[in-house]
């Protein structure tokens, strides 16, 4: 009895599924095909007409690419999927804030709200502020912490003033995006009472979390 194998002639199409699955395993792996054909010891034109439709492989083919590149076969006849980052396992992690809900800092001229707190060591650390302050005098110091933040007007008018820039208004549905450690400061600068935005920072540092709640309890009203 003889094995089936799978002949080197045309594929049928130009997106046949071992092509896309073989290109899905390369860009997973940060490689171009001719870093692919030095591993495997196939021909670059080989590998091109594989990735573009043109071409299937023998079964002697396919154990000498998957040997080059250290992978399952079965990664070639399967839909691609992301691959995690080497040291950074998939962590299913997941948190839900209703409306309302969240742990509040209330101080004299802010009110954070910070979302999901169930969830520790968290690398980006969601929050609702309520903005009164509108002047730098109120407001104090400049804040600065780890890593860079987003910042969404959801109410009112917003002025953003930054340690390197003129300061910027935003209007509702206005966002900027700036780096954390350079000083900054969010000031009310509509006709309301306060406006409102949705600040998101995030960090390599595990402690962001610590470092925010930190700087908002100092100013905090008991």
């Amino acid at each position: 009895m003889t094995d089936t194998v799978v002949s080197e002639t045309a594929a049928e199409g130009p997106h046949s599924q071992l092509g896309h699955c073989l290109k899905a395993a390369r860009q997973a792996r940060g490689l171009t095909l001719k870093q692919v054909a030095e591993k495997t010891g196939m021909a670059l034109s080989t590998l091109s007409k594989v990735e573009n439709g043109l071409m299937s492989l023998t079964y002697d083919k396919l154990l000498q690419l998957t040997s080059g590149l250290q992978m399952d076969i079965a990664e070639l006849f399967s839909p691609a999927a992301p691959r995690p980052e080497p040291g950074r396992p998939v962590t299913a992690r997941r948190s839900i804030s209703r409306a309302g809900q969240g742990q509040v800092v209330s101080t004299k001229f802010y009110t954070y709200t910070y979302q999901c707190t169930d969830l520790i060591g968290k690398r980006m650390v969601p929050m609702i502020t309520e903005v009164r302050a509108r002047t730098l005098d109120e407001f104090g110091p400049l804040l600065r912490h780890s890593g860079e933040e987003y910042f969404l007007v959801t109410r009112g008018t917003i002025a953003v003033h930054t340690e390197f820039y003129a300061p910027e208004i935003l209007h509702e549905g206005d966002g900027m995006y700036l780096d954390s450690t350079m000083g900054h400061a969010y000031l009310n600068a509509g006709e309301a009472d306060s406006a409102q935005g949705v600040c998101l920072c995030t960090s390599e540092q595990a402690d962001l979390f610590e470092q925010l709640h930190r700087i908002a309890k100092k100013d905090a009203v008991e």
